[in-house]
């Protein structure tokens, strides 16, 4: 079992950043494809951002590109999510996942943290 805890979440006036964090504990995080997804209200679950093993590939949706960027530090067991100039419609809550390939399917994603919400204000 892998367990996922995110952390980072908060309000943000339009335009700000925030840095989400997702710490794995449990089995090797080493071997996991990891990604963010995020829901909105009244929304279904949405891909964000995936990153391979060895942070070689990386998938970002076409909504975030250029804004938000994932990263991981095996080391630490930690993936992150890095989010510039932040937009009223970025408001959800952010889950982290961890899986065996990267996909923009939830449904492909094993393991997953309780998530955390991000709020930004216009």
């Amino acid at each position: 079992q892998v367990q996922l805890a995110e952390s980072g979440g908060g309000l943000v006036q339009a335009g700000g950043s925030l840095r989400l964090s997702c710490a794995a504990s449990g089995r090797t995080f080493i071997g996991f494809v990891m990604a963010w997804f995020r829901q909105a209200p009244g929304k279904d679950r949405g891909f964000v951002a995936a990153i391979s093993v060895s942070s070689g590939i990386k998938s970002h949706a076409d909504s975030v590109k250029g804004r938000f960027t994932i990263s991981r530090e095996n080391a630490k067991n930690t993936v992150y999510l890095q989010m510039n100039s932040l937009k009223p419609e970025d408001t959800a809550v952010y889950y982290c996942a961890g899986g065996f390939s990267i996909s923009t399917t939830d449904s492909s994603y094993v393991y997953w943290g309780q998530g955390t919400q991000v709020t930004v204000s216009s």
